[in-house]
């Protein structure tokens, strides 16, 4: 007996050897894949925009369709893109976003382009109210024993076939 566990305690710890060290690779290499979200627009696009010149078919041509457009008119276009990290267990890491806006004029011009930065969003403040429902709070008591019985189809249910009632039928024998 003592000889099978010295050979199994000898036979655990030379595999210890074994075993592959860890790679000499940064952090990153570890965390989720970055993923690129919306419509990414690059500096050498926003370049061949001229405000004055550049026409509203001309953008959409440069830059694709705008993530969002104004909503009470459409002189504001908005390209929004943002770069995302999942992680497991925890919540979704935006590690850079940016928002483009492009105004125009009345008549179809580009009037401004602009980024929008960290200084430019805006918090909002959301309410934790919950609408109320008519009816009774439920103890946890309640939630997980209150519909014990409640199913039940009573005595001699399970003997008889749908739509045949008692005395119907045919006495062989």
């Amino acid at each position: 007996m003592r000889v099978a566990s010295l050979l199994m305690a000898a036979g655990l710890l030379g595999a210890c050897q074994y075993l592959p060290p860890l790679p000499d690779r940064p952090r990153e290499v570890f965390d989720a894949p970055l993923i690129r979200r919306g419509n990414n627009i690059t500096a050498e696009q926003l370049a061949q925009i001229t405000p004055g010149v550049t026409r509203r078919d001309d953008v959409r041509a440069l830059l694709g369709s705008p993530s969002h457009a104004g909503t009470f008119n459409d002189d504001n276009w908005y390209y929004i893109s943002s770069s995302t990290r999942q992680r497991p267990g925890r919540a979704l890491q935006v590690s850079d976003q940016r928002v483009v806006v492009v105004r125009f004029t009345q008549a179809g011009a580009v009037q401004e382009v602009r980024e929008l930065g960290e200084s430019d969003h805006r918090s909002v403040a959301f309410v934790s109210r919950e609408t109320p429902v008519p009816g009774n709070e439920r103890t946890l008591l309640q939630a997980l024993f209150g519909n014990i019985g409640r199913f039940n189809p009573g005595p001699g249910a399970a003997t008889q076939a749908p739509g045949v009632t008692q005395g119907s039928g045919s006495n062989r024998q």
